[in-house]
C-alpha cells in the first residue's frame, strides 16, 4: 500500500467518525452552558441566540485535546447543543403561568414535560420536512450554511489552524464580557445603562441605551436590516405613540418618566402585538403552498421506505418515516396527560375529556402547521428571522378566544385564571414544536453541506431535546428564586429593580388575560394590525429588491424595553460600518480578495459576538446562584445606591471603550 492510499484510507476513517460517546458527552456539557446563557438572556431581553457556531468552535477546540477528530463528529456536537439551546424559546410563554399566579414556581415534571413532548414532536415534524425543504426546495438556509463553513474552516483533516484561533477569539470575548457583567450586575461598580425622559408640554419622550456587550453581539449577529426594523419600532413607540398618549392623558400629576413607562407597558406594547399578529398570519398564508408541497414530498418518500432505506446513500438516510409517524402518534398520549394533569383541579365535569381531546388535537395539528411555516422561513431567511414570537402571540390569541367558547364558566370561581393558564400552556407546547423544527432544519442543512448522515443527526436531536428538558426547569427555578419576574417576586424584600422582565411572556399573558376578561384594549391591537398591513407591504416590496426589513421585528422593537432595543441596534450599526470599511479598502481591486477579506472579518465578528453572549449570560446565571445561596438580591454588590451616579459614568466609559475595541477587531482584515 503506497503512502497516498494510506492517507486516503486514514482520511476516510476519520471522516466516518461521526456518532461517538465523547461527542455525545461533550454535546451535553455544551448544552448546559448555552442553555443557561439563553434562558438568562431570554428572560432579560426577550431574545435568544443560536448556539450552533459557538458550539462548533468549542467542539473543535476541545475534541483536539482528546486526539484526532473529524468534521462529522464536530457537526454532531453542534447539532446536539443547538437542539437543546432552542428549547429555551419556551420562556417566551411559560413564565406567564407564574405571572398570573397559577404556578408559584416551575414544577419540574410539568416544565420538563412541555419541553420534552413539544421538542420531540418538533423533531418528528422536521424529519419528513427535511427531504422537501432541505434536499429538494433549493432554499439557501443561510445560518446552516454559515455553520457548515465554520466546521470546514476548522476541519482537522484539512490541516487548518483556524479553529484554534477561533476558539481563542470566542473565549477571549467571553472573558471580557464576563468581567464587565460582573462589574455591572454583580459588584455594581458599573452602571447597566443610561436613559432620560424629555417633556414637551404633557408629551413625554424617552431616550436611552444599555451597556450590555451581549446585546451588542445580538445586534451584530442579526444584521443591519433587522436592527433598522427594531429602530423603526422604537420611533413608532417612543417617538410617536408614547408622546401622543401621554399628551392626551388626564393624570397631570404623574412623574413624566413613570407616566411614559405606564403608557408604553399598558397600551403601546399592544400595538407591537398587533403588528406581530399580522406578520405571523401573512407569513403562514404565503407558505400554504410550500407546506402542502412538503407534505406531498414526505408522503412520496414514505412509500416503500423500509425496503428502500438500505439502497439509499448514507447522506440520504433518515429515520424511517413509519417510525416517525408511530412516535408522533405515541407522543399524543403524554401530551394529553400533560393537559389532563394541568386541568385536574378545574371544575369541568363532563367537559374534562372533551377539553383534553380538543387541546391535544389542536396542539398537534396547529403545531405541525407552525413548524412547517417556521422551517420554510428558516430556509429562506434564517432561523433568527423566523416568526417564533408571532407564532406565540398568534397561538395565545387564538386559544384564548376559543377556550371560553368550549369551557365557559364551568371551571369554577378560578375559571378565568385557569383558562388563561391553559392557553399559555398550549401556546408553550406549540412554540416549542415550531422552535425545534425551525432550528433542526438549519442543522440538517449544515449536515447536508458537510456530508453528514441525516439519521444520526436526527437521533442526536432527540438526545439534545432530552438533555435540555432535564436542565431547563432547574435553570428557570434558579433564576426565578434569585431575581423574580417584574410583577411576580417570589418573596418579600427582593430588589424590584433587579427582577427579570420576561418581556414576551408578559406580553402574551397580558393579551390572554385581556381577551378572557374582555378587557383587552382592542383599539391598540387594531392600530397595530393596521400598521402591520403597511409594514408587510413594505417588507414584500423590499424583499423583491433583495433587502431585509422584517415586519415582525418592527413589532419586537415596539414591545421590548427601549434600552434593550437601542443597544442591539448599536451592534448592528457597528457591523454595517465595519463591512463598509472593509469593502472600501478593496475598492477597484480584486473582487475575490474583497469577498475573502469580508468573510474573514465576518467570521471573527460572529465569534466575538457569540463570546459576548456566552460570557455575560453565564455570569448572570452564576450571580443568580450566589443570590439564591445567600437568600438576598445583589449579594456581591460592593457599593450602595449612593454610588449609582458615578457607576453610570464609569459604565458609559467602559462601554464606549469596549465598542471601540470591538469595532477595531471587526474592521481589521485577517492576516
Amino acid at each position: 500500500m503506497d503512502a497516498q492510499t494510506s492517507r486516503q484510507l486514514q482520511g476516510a476513517e476519520r471522516r466516518a467518525r461521526e456518532l461517538t460517546v465523547r461527542g455525545l458527552v461533550l454535546g451535553a456539557a455544551i448544552t448546559v452552558v448555552f442553555m443557561a446563557a439563553n434562558v438568562y438572556m431570554g428572560l432579560k431581553t426577550g431574545m435568544t441566540f443560536s448556539s450552533s457556531i459557538p458550539a462548533a468552535m468549542l467542539s473543535m477546540g476541545l475534541l483536539r485535546l482528546f486526539g484526532n477528530t473529524s468534521i462529522l463528529e464536530n457537526n454532531i456536537v453542534q447539532t446536539q447543543a443547538s437542539a437543546a439551546g432552542t428549547l429555551c424559546n419556551v420562556i417566551l410563554v411559560l413564565p406567564g403561568l407564574v405571572l398570573i399566579g397559577h404556578w408559584q414556581g416551575f414544577p419540574f415534571w410539568q416544565t420538563s414535560g412541555v419541553c420534552l413532548v413539544g421538542g420531540l414532536l418538533g423533531v418528528a415534524y422536521s424529519i419528513p420536512l427535511r427531504r422537501a425543504l432541505v434536499a429538494g426546495a433549493g432554499l439557501p438556509f443561510p445560518e446552516g450554511a454559515a455553520a457548515a463553513e465554520v466546521l470546514r474552516a476548522g476541519d482537522a483533516s484539512a490541516g487548518d489552524a483556524h479553529d484554534g484561533q477561533g476558539l481563542r477569539t470566542l473565549l477571549g470575548a467571553g472573558a471580557a464580557a464576563a468581567l464587565i457583567a460582573l462589574g455591572t450586575s454583580g459588584l455594581r461598580l458599573l452602571g447597566e445603562g443610561l436613559h432620560a425622559t424629555l417633556q414637551a408640554g404633557q408629551a413625554a419622550f424617552r431616550l436611552g441605551t444599555g451597556f450590555s456587550l451581549a446585546l451588542v453581539g445580538v445586534g451584530y449577529l442579526v444584521g443591519i436590516g433587522a436592527c433598522l426594523a427594531l429602530l423603526t419600532g422604537v420611533l413608532i413607540a417612543w417617538g410617536a405613540a408614547v408622546p401622543l398618549l401621554t399628551a392626551l392623558g388626564s393624570d397631570a400629576g404623574t412623574e413624566p418618566g413613570a407616566a411614559a413607562e405606564a403608557v408604553w407597558s399598558g397600551q403601546v406594547r399592544l400595538i407591537g402585538a398587533g403588528i406581530i399578529a399580522v406578520g405571523g398570519i401573512w407569513t403562514v398564508a404565503t407558505l400554504v403552498q410550500p407546506i402542502l408541497a412538503s407534505i406531498r414530498e414526505a408522503l412520496k418518500a414514505a412509500r416503500g421506505t423500509d425496503p428502500s432505506l438500505r439502497d439509499l446513500p448514507r447522506q440520504e438516510r433518515d429515520i424511517p418515516i413509519t417510525w416517525v409517524a408511530g412516535a408522533a402518534a405515541f407522543l399524543t398520549l403524554p401530551l394529553a396527560g400533560l393537559f389532563g394533569w394541568f386541568s385536574a383541579g378545574a371544575e369541568l365535569g363532563r367537559l374534562y375529556p372533551v377539553l383534553i381531546l380538543c387541546a391535544t388535537l389542536f396542539a398537534v395539528l396547529f403545531g405541525f402547521l407552525m413548524a412547517a411555516a417556521c422551517g420554510y422561513l428558516a430556509g429562506l431567511l434564517g432561523s433568527s428571522s423566523s416568526p417564533i414570537s408571532g407564532i406565540g402571540i398568534l397561538t395565545t390569541m387564538l386559544v384564548a378566544l376559543l377556550l371560553p367558547l368550549l369551557v365557559g364558566r364551568a371551571a369554577g370561581p378560578e375559571g378565568d385564571r385557569f383558562v388563561v393558564g391553559l392557553a399559555l400552556l398550549i401556546a408553550s407546547v406549540i412554540v416549542t414544536m415550531a422552535s425545534i423544527a425551525n432550528d433542526n432544519l438549519q442543522d440538517l442543512k449544515t449536515g447536508q453541506l458537510v456530508d453528514a448522515t441525516p439519521w444520526r443527526q436526527e437521533a442526536v436531536l432527540v438526545a439534545g431535546v432530552g438533555v435540555g428538558s432535564l436542565v431547563i426547569a432547574p435553570l428557570l427555578t434558579l433564576l426565578h428564586n434569585a431575581y423574580g419576574f417584574v410583577g411576580a417576586l417570589p418573596r418579600e424584600g427582593m430588589e424590584a429593580g433587579a427582577a427579570l422582565p420576561a418581556p414576551q411572556a408578559a406580553l402574551m399573558t397580558q393579551i390572554a388575560q385581556g381577551i378572557v376578561h374582555g378587557a383587552l384594549p382592542w383599539g391598540m391591537v387594531l392600530t397595530g394590525m393596521g400598521l402591520g398591513v403597511v409594514l408587510v407591504a413594505i417588507e414584500a416590496w423590499l424583499r423583491r429588491r433583495d433587502r431585509v426589513f422584517p415586519a415582525l421585528t418592527v413589532g419586537i422593537g415596539i414591545y421590548l424595553p427601549l434600552e434593550v432595543v437601542v443597544t442591539i441596534a448599536i451592534g448592528g450599526i457597528l457591523g454595517w460600518a465595519s463591512e463598509r470599511a472593509v469593502r472600501a479598502r478593496f475598492a477597484g481591486r480584486d473582487r475575490s480578495a474583497a469577498d475573502a477579506a469580508h468573510e474573514g472579518v465576518r467570521r471573527r465578528g460572529v465569534l466575538l459576538s457569540s463570546g459576548f453572549l456566552v460570557g455575560e449570560s453565564f455570569v448572570g446565571v452564576l450571580l443568580a446562584g450566589a443570590d439564591t445561596l445567600t437568600g438576598r438580591s445583589a449579594s456581591l454588590a460592593l457599593v450602595g445606591p449612593d454610588f449609582a451616579h458615578l457607576a453610570t459614568g464609569l459604565g458609559l466609559a467602559v462601554f464606549v471603550a469596549a465598542l471601540a475595541v470591538f469595532y477595531r477587531l471587526v474592521s481589521r482584515i485577517p492576516a
